[in-house]
């Protein structure tokens, strides 16, 4: 198996029905869940020209993660495609180092 980093964008306050749906998708992944991740608040970005804020009102904000198994990106595709997605989920296969 191989590990892969899901990478969630987007915020929408959670209601009890944006709570649930969550629920429901680690439920189905559960076997498959190396770490269920933690939603994400206030940031930072550094980059070569400086420091900006980051923020859940920042454009397409980036809010929590998971790490799961997969046999192959598509296969972790699969396990993604019924997330309750906001804006966009990102798929990234984890390398050893």
């Amino acid at each position: 198996m191989t590990k892969f980093v899901v990478l969630t964008y987007g915020f929408t306050q959670p209601t009890d029905e944006i709570q649930q749906a969550w629920g429901a998708w680690f439920g189905s992944v559960a076997s498959r869940l190396v770490d269920p991740g933690s939603p994400f608040g206030r940031g930072v970005e550094l980059t070569q020209d400086g420091r900006a804020d980051l923020d859940l009102d920042s454009p397409e904000p980036l809010v929590g993660y998971c790490i799961l198994n997969a046999e192959s990106l598509e296969e972790a595709e699969a396990l993604v495609a019924t997330m309750p997605i906001i804006d966009s989920v990102r798929v990234y296969e984890a390398h050893s180092m």
